[in-house]
């Protein structure tokens, strides 16, 4: 009789290393092991090789990369979505796509249940079983961290239990921070970093993001957007992955996108994480610009409050949800018009603003000019403020009369200053 089976979202760790053979001693699974990439850049016939030798029936490597930055990546972009001010969703926008494909090949397979390695303390269990929720209600949920049976509460202890067994161990004991990492960024926790009075160590920490100290003397860089989405750099045209690419390549040499935030995690406690993000970071700032021009005032101001809505979402997991793509819908109508071209300077970390264009500005020179133009008279202004502080000039008459209130105490304030 055929074993039953569980998917495993693999990702040739330590963690999901030892969760193949805990899985078959614990539980008499096949064991399907499910690589997804999402441009951690891995050497995936290697990752394949070492799931098979450690026990898995099949694996199964997914190039999801475009899918990623098309459906998941660009939709934040074009909200100007960003948690807690600093944190560009790097992490946060990956684990749903990946938790929707785990269940895609759940269901391929005959699969019973979905395991996945994320810790009892981290956002990324939340994001993943929402995901599997949203799609396979009746899959059982195996989260090694939180299970009973798992009896591992260390990296010392998860390389015994490989050791023990004759496996091999995918990590070196004395490996440092805690990372992950895809075409949008790479994060590093732990070492120093739990102490938030201890500056960070970039020199031996950083991967994609040189020094921005050590940067050399800048560069430019000119991005074209079609309805909010980048499209060129530098005059050539690319696709989303292609772009990312290159954008990473040209912020990684300038030290930009780099961020240090203690930021509350959706379980209630607050953790400390470096992010590099340096083709993001240039993306957002040059995709303000492309908003600051393109969309009117009241526009705008709504949508910042979408952003900061959808934000939290996309942290919390919450991206198969039906507010979720009404917000998304929203920021996708403010972007019929955001088409154009953006230039920036990038300079020891720094992104500067060095132009923008578009067919669709509402910046109108002939009206912005100190010059008087013919679109604008300033006398214009004088019923305009009228009217506009109307409810100022009716409440200041009302304390007058009554002798009560701000107009009465700025007469008064008026008399105690000296006066020569």
């Amino acid at each position: 009789m055929a074993k039953e089976k569980v998917v495993l979202a693999y990702s040739g760790g330590l963690d999901t290393t030892v969760i193949i053979p805990w899985l078959k001693e614990h539980y008499d699974y096949d064991v399907i092991a499910v690589c997804i990439d999402v441009g951690q850049g891995d050497d995936w016939e290697a990752i394949k090789g070492r799931a098979l030798r450690t026990g898995a029936a099949a694996c199964y490597v997914v190039d999801a990369r475009q899918e990623y930055i098309e459906e998941y990546i660009w939709p934040a972009l074009k909200a100007n979505a960003v948690y807690e001010d600093e944190y560009l969703l790097g992490t946060s926008t990956a684990r749903p796509l990946i938790g929707k494909i785990l269940v895609e090949y759940a269901r391929q397979e005959g699969a019973v249940a979905i395991c996945h390695g994320a810790t009892g303390k981290g956002n990324d269990q939340v994001r993943f079983e929402l995901a599997i929720k949203a799609f396979a209600p009746d899959l059982r949920v195996i989260a090694a961290w939180r299970d009973d049976k798992w009896d591992m509460d260390s990296r010392e202890a998860e390389i015994k239990f490989l050791e023990d067994r004759g496996l091999e161990v995918p990590m070196k004991k004395d490996q440092s921070y805690s990372r992950d990492e895809n075409i949008w960024h790479i994060s590093h926790e732990g070492l120093e970093l739990e102490k938030t009075e201890n500056e960070p160590q970039y020199a031996h920490m950083l991967k994609n993001t040189v020094v921005p100290e050590e940067a050399g003397a800048g560069e430019y860089v000119t991005i074209d957007w079609e309805k909010g989405i980048p499209v060129g750099v530098n005059g050539k045209q690319m696709n989303g992955l292609d772009i990312m690419l290159e954008l990473n390549k040209i912020g990684g040499r300038n030290g930009v996108g780099l961020v240090d935030i203690c930021e509350n995690r959706c379980v209630g406690m607050k953790s400390r994480g470096v992010y590099e993000t340096p083709g993001g970071a240039i993306l957002y700032f040059a995709h303000r610009m492309m908003d600051h021009i393109c969309l009117d005032r009241d526009t705008y101001h709504y949508k910042q409050q979408v952003s900061l809505r959808l934000a939290e979402l996309i942290y919390d997991g919450k991206v198969f949800t039906p507010l979720y793509d009404a917000l998304v819908a929203f920021v996708d109508k403010t972007q019929e018009t955001v088409t154009g071209q953006t230039k920036v300077k990038l300079v020891k970390g720094q992104i500067r603003a060095a132009g923008s264009q578009s067919a669709f500005s509402l910046y109108n020179e002939d009206i912005a000019s100190f010059t008087t133009g013919a679109l604008y008279d300033h006398k214009d202004a004088q019923g305009f403020i009228t009217l506009f502080g109307l409810p100022l000039k009716v409440r200041a008459m009302m304390e007058q009369k009554v002798g009560a209130g701000r107009a009465v105490a700025a007469s008064k304030d008026l008399k105690k200053r000296p006066t020569e």
